[in-house]
């Protein structure tokens, strides 16, 4: 097929979305599909510096506020059907509800090209972390909207794709995640990088990867590290990322180590040189770096969601807890901080539990899916809901 992909967010950028569309357009282009990136183009980053299994087009963007190597797509439809009209597209998917994802899909609808969408954002949970609830309802009824143009919107586990149908979205298909086990992995374990943090080989090191914004909870993250502390005092705590509120946590925070931004090879090194990973966010549609981080070898807490809940039995390959029991994730957390042999056999475990979810075997049933619906004619669309 010659597909359209079309994200607001790409490598080198490290979020989970982009690096799901790295390895997507990577390996549909390993299979002999032509493969077409949309992205908001990035000064940094040369337009020809790209892997040969797809090519880019830059499209224009500007900053997004808080995250300045992050950009958002400007709305191009009038650019986007010039280009589709010169050289068509067997079906354009679009993986970001943005300005430039929106203009794709109305682009395409106005061509009759077929076009599928991702869900990977609870944009709509959002709104209460933002000090918006009131907007929750006007996002989620856009969210929709957007979503149910499109002939599939897949999403990342059966539990969302549940929720999102009792909510009103239409033609819902499960897209899960794959880990890429030989970057994460064990062996990627540095003396020489924990030293750098102060941490004799005892030491339980605990290492939070992401975007340091309010939806990720990091008020609970804390305290479950407070408490971790207070039962071991050798217990050192590592962030790796960027975003808002990185200057108040180190502020705030000034006995952890604020590790800063990496490139997506170098953050393996880093997830295999600690020992625990606690999950304390509620807004996650997978939690790709729940599964990276049980691939890289770290006894891993969180809540029973997502990811968490797919991969991790409770005991046995991670400690999990209900969503709304914060005192439970605090005590497991407490409990991989004195338990070293609980916490070397959850490691091991937690390897051994994500080990078969290879993006190959994820990959194809997502092929499948693209390949259905390009053989779909399409109809015209409704119009817009009203918001109100």
């Amino acid at each position: 097929m010659k597909l359209a992909l079309v994200t607001e967010t790409f490598p080198p950028e490290i979020n989970g979305v982009a690096m799901t569309f790295g390895v997507i357009a990577s390996e549909l282009g390993l299979r002999g599909h032509s493969v077409a990136v949309y992205r908001p183009r990035r000064p940094d980053v040369p337009d020809h510096d790209v892997p040969r299994e797809y090519r880019q087009i830059p499209m224009a963007g500007v900053p997004i506020p808080g995250y300045p190597l992050l950009r958002m797509g400007l709305p191009a439809r009038r650019k986007l059907r010039r280009l589709w009209s010169e050289d068509r597209p067997d079906l354009v998917h679009v993986a970001t509800e943005g300005p430039l994802g929106i203009s794709a899909i109305r682009a395409a609808l106005s061509l009759a090209i077929p076009v599928t969408s991702s869900f990977h954002t609870n944009f709509h949970a959002y709104t209460s972390h933002y000090g918006i609830p009131l907007f929750r309802r006007t996002a989620l009824a856009w969210l929709r909207h957007v979503h149910n143009l499109t002939h599939t919107t897949f999403v990342p586990t059966a539990e969302l794709c549940a929720e999102l149908s009792v909510l009103g979205f239409r033609n819902l298909s499960v897209m899960s995640r794959g880990v890429d086990t030989r970057q994460f992995r064990p062996e990627r374990r540095s003396s020489a990088l924990r030293s750098e943090w102060g941490a004799a080989p005892a030491d339980p090191v605990v290492i939070h990867v992401g975007r340091m914004a309010p939806e990720k909870n990091y008020p609970l993250l804390f305290r479950v590290y407070a408490e971790m502390r207070k039962a071991n005092p050798a217990c050192r705590f590592v962030l790796a990322g960027e975003g808002p509120l990185k200057r108040a946590l180190m502020r705030d925070h000034p006995g952890c180590i604020f590790a800063g931004f990496f490139s997506r090879d170098e953050i393996g090194r880093y997830y295999a040189s600690a020992d625990i990973y606690v999950h304390a966010s509620l807004t996650e549609t997978f939690g790709n770096v729940l599964t990276e981080a049980m691939s890289s070898g770290l006894a891993a807490a969180g809540f029973d969601y997502a990811a968490a809940r797919i991969f991790m039995r409770a005991g046995e390959t991670g400690l999990t807890c209900p969503c709304d029991r914060p005192d439970l994730l605090m005590a497991a957390g407490v409990r991989l901080a004195t338990d070293s042999a609980l916490r070397n056999r959850l490691r091991a475990a937690g390897r051994a539990a994500v080990e078969e979810q290879s993006w190959e075997k994820v990959i194809a049933r997502f092929e499948n899916g693209l390949e259905s619906a390009a053989r779909v004619e399409r109809v015209p669309a409704g119009p817009a809901p009203v918001l109100a």
